[in-house]
């Protein structure tokens, strides 16, 4: 479906005529999903230019706010993943320097890059999430590593989930069976940043659960079932060729699909997000939803969930993001 004539904005002026929608696709950044990233802006401007949007892809760096005075452009796509895309860092800027963008505001993406923080405002909602502790690596440091992991296993019990407590593309999140195994696991995980959380492991079907709102609320997406061949959705089941299986629709029930749906805009909602998301939750083997984390900068590359939830639905990428890009520039 065409979207060129309806992707247009009017000109700054009184009077002014409507010209196509101009879109900068922000991405790269200095972060270790500078890769991931880049892959996901070079889809995002591909398919924008193929809904008629004058697109261009500009780097995350010390050139962009005096080229985003130098060439204005009507609003701002983030593809940028990793703290520069998802903290609010970038887009408290953009909010100082006037320049509209999609997606959540700064103050709702610092939530939600806080996994423990955002799994305390999602479970005060009324969402179940699997139990965690989150410690900084000084806890370990001063109090003693042994005496604190084995705290967290009398705790939480095994198998666990360890990952950082900020952070995307499944970078450092391993599980562990056996308690010999944990403290090389938090070791790993500590170069990904300072703060580790530690997660009571949920066994079950991994699903990709999206929203997006384009102008009447927000609405869930159908959801995108994960089976890594390894068991485990780490890195590198999820950039790997050929080591996980996406099937969308989720081989789910009527029933738990639209529990997930229910979860996923609760999610949305709870923590203030705006235009789109995903959530990753696991569903046990009776139907309960259990939510994992949320991502305000969900991947848009070639085997990344969100595109795969737009075309179970019947959109296409460009079509939607442009939509959302015209919906930016007006607000």
């Amino acid at each position: 479906m065409s979207e060129t004539a309806r992707l247009t904005v009017d000109g700054p002026g009184p009077g002014s005529e409507e010209h196509p929608l101009r879109a900068i696709v922000l991405a790269g950044g200095l972060t270790f999903e500078r890769e991931v990233s880049l892959s996901s802006g070079q889809q995002v401007e591909e398919a924008l230019r193929r809904a008629g949007v004058d697109a261009e892809l500009h780097d995350a760096d010390s050139a962009l706010l005096p080229g985003l005075s130098a060439g204005p452009a009507d609003a701002v796509f983030i593809a940028l993943h990793g703290a520069i895309g998802e903290d609010g860092a970038l887009r408290a800027v953009l909010d100082l320097a006037g320049v509209p963008y999609v997606g959540s505001p700064a103050a709702a993406c610092r939530l939600a890059w806080d996994k423990p923080a955002a799994k305390s405002v999602v479970r005060s909602a009324g969402v179940t999430t699997p139990d965690w502790v989150a410690l900084p690596h000084s806890t370990f440091r001063e109090l003693g590593a042994g005496a604190v992991l084995d705290l967290i296993v009398a705790r939480l019990g095994l198998p666990l989930m360890v990952k950082p407590a900020a952070g995307g593309s499944s970078l450092g999140v391993q599980k562990v069976s056996q308690i010999e195994d944990l403290p090389a696991a938090m070791v790993s995980c500590f170069a990904y940043g300072d703060t580790v959380m530690v997660e009571r492991f949920v066994d079950g079907v991994e699903l990709a659960l999206s929203v997006v709102d384009l102008g009447e609320g927000p609405e869930a997406l159908p959801a995108v079932e994960i089976a890594p061949e390894s068991g485990v959705f780490d890195y590198t089941s999820r950039y790997t060729p050929g080591m996980t299986e996406y099937h969308a629709p989720a081989r789910v029930s009527d029933e738990v699909a639209a529990r997930a749906a229910a979860v996923a805009l609760q999610v949305h909602r709870a923590l203030g997000l705006a235009d789109l998301s995903r959530t990753d939750a696991i569903v046990t083997p009776d139907g309960e939803v259990h939510f994992l984390e949320v991502n305000v900068s969900p991947g848009l590359t070639e085997t990344s969930m969100f595109p795969m939830a737009l075309e179970a639905a019947g959109h296409t990428l460009g079509e939607v993001l442009g939509r959302l890009l015209a919906r930016a520039a007006r607000r």
